[in-house]
């Protein structure tokens, strides 16, 4: 029997985050955190993920990502949702080495085959990135829910954190925009199969750039840009690195069948929410359309890495992205001075 997986999800992939302004008031009361001298990176700077040190060449790095359906097809979503999983260990610099499935499911609801594709597809990709699932945790949950906890490793100097970027640092993002915009028009019927296609190459298109970019001390800050988008995790750097950022719109690397669905205004629930959220810290050129607006605050589910680097590290950034295969990586803008604020030009 098919199951049509988005029917369940009120949100689908990573456009069911809390808004970033009721994440920020929920966490505002939260008591202080136990300091530990080797906890490299806790949650102070909303990074990617949590890093520990071990000895003087060893650091684990942990994090936890899981969503309800983005798309239709069991195997591509338990894809899709791995590599966005994984995609917070790059970020960071590391190399992943294990991981532990996350799995909620409407038992009355979904055939056991659907469920076995969902883990199937999990697994593919893991096997892809070259590491086991270890084990996991389930649950019998109302709307499905995969994800992973993923683990990985690092070199405690090499940690690739959000919040180290320097003023003049050029900004390179290593994959196209449009996600959201695509699962939107997937949800009403209207995607093109040529558009899934390049929705699917893109959320499983592992971010393995960003071990590589942890051995480039030009590189100052990295983060992968999903649910919050592309403003939302650029402002991060921001806010942590405590200056601005001044991006070209024009120069913005956008999938090919985006382009069109967007000026069709088709966006999703949390691109409004995200700049109800962090508007207020963006400066706009006058007469901007609607859709470019969307854009930009359009979350991503496995999305690109965005990178902060000296201006003379930019072309090995950019090959060590070519090289593997990421054709829309490209320069977008670069860091500024305070205040902190990201402007567009």
């Amino acid at each position: 029997m098919q199951v049509k997986l988005t029917q369940f999800s009120h949100g689908g992939g990573c456009g069911c985050k809390i808004a970033p302004a009721a994440l920020s008031e929920i966490l505002s009361k939260s008591p202080v955190r136990f300091a530990h001298p080797d906890l490299l990176v806790g949650s102070e700077s909303s990074d990617d993920a949590a890093v520990y040190r071990l000895n003087d060449s060893q650091a684990i790095v942990a994090t936890t990502d899981f969503f309800m359906p983005i798309v239709d097809d069991p195997v591509d979503f338990g894809r899709i949702a791995a590599t966005n999983a994984l995609s917070d260990i790059y970020a960071m610099g590391a190399s992943p080495i294990m991981a532990l499935a996350i799995v909620g499911m409407p038992i009355d609801k979904l055939p056991t085959e659907t469920i076995q594709g969902i883990l199937a597809g999990g697994e593919a990709v893991c096997a892809a990135a070259g590491i086991p699932i270890a084990g996991g945790h389930s649950i019998d949950a109302p709307e499905p829910i995969y994800g992973l906890v993923a683990l990985g490793m690092v070199h405690p100097d090499k940690v690739k954190r959000n919040d180290r970027a320097q003023s003049g640092d050029v900004l390179i993002l290593g994959k196209g925009l449009g996600i959201g915009i695509m699962s939107a028009a997937l949800k009403k019927g209207e995607l093109s199969g040529e558009g899934y296609r390049q929705m699917l190459q893109s959320t499983t298109q592992l971010n393995t750039p960003g071990s590589v970019l942890a051995d480039l001390p030009g590189v100052h800050a990295m983060t992968d840009v999903t649910g919050f988008a592309l403003l939302g995790h650029l402002l991060e750097i921001c806010r942590g690195s405590r200056l601005g950022a001044e991006i070209e719109f024009a120069r913005l690397p956008i999938l090919p069948t985006v382009r069109e669905l967007a000026q069709q205004d088709y966006a999703p629930g949390a691109a409004a929410r995200n700049w109800d959220s962090y508007g207020h810290e963006v400066v706009l050129p006058d007469g901007m359309p609607q859709w470019q607006k969307n854009l930009l605050c359009d979350p991503q589910t496995s999305g690109g890495l965005l990178i902060a680097c000296a201006p003379d590290a930019a072309n090995e950034v950019l090959e060590t992205f070519h090289r593997q295969g990421f054709a829309y990586a490209c320069v977008i803008g670069e860091m500024a001075p305070a205040p902190v604020k990201v402007g567009v030009r």
